[in-house]
């Protein structure tokens, strides 16, 4: 344990570079939700409505909350939804993409 009290006011990424190490969980998730929306988009049924946001129905008052397409998009370094989309219909390159972006760790 690096042993720093509560009152040093350091942030969780700061604390994980001291200690040397790298988010394994959230790489883990990423990944999982990848594959899922993979099998999503290519079924083509009310989840892929639901997951690109062409649901209709109210939204909330106040701030969006975090899209998963936004996620992986930033996950994948892509940027955009689009081309997130236009790559889940070939299963290879969805593949490929997955474990390019696991392994960088990004």
């Amino acid at each position: 344990m690096l042993r720093i009290p509560w009152t040093a006011k350091k942030t969780n990424e700061r604390v994980l570079n001291e200690a040397n190490k790298r988010r394994s969980r959230v790489r883990t998730i990423r990944k999982r939700q990848a594959t899922f929306l993979g099998h999503v988009m290519r079924r083509g049924k009310l989840e892929h409505l639901v997951t690109t946001g062409k649901f209709e129905g109210k939204r909330s008052r106040g701030r969006q909350r975090e899209k998963i397409m936004d996620g992986l998009a930033t996950w994948f370094g892509t940027g955009k939804v689009s081309d997130i989309l236009a790559a889940v219909k070939d299963r290879d390159l969805w593949r490929d993409m997955i474990a390019n972006a696991y392994k960088q760790g990004t």
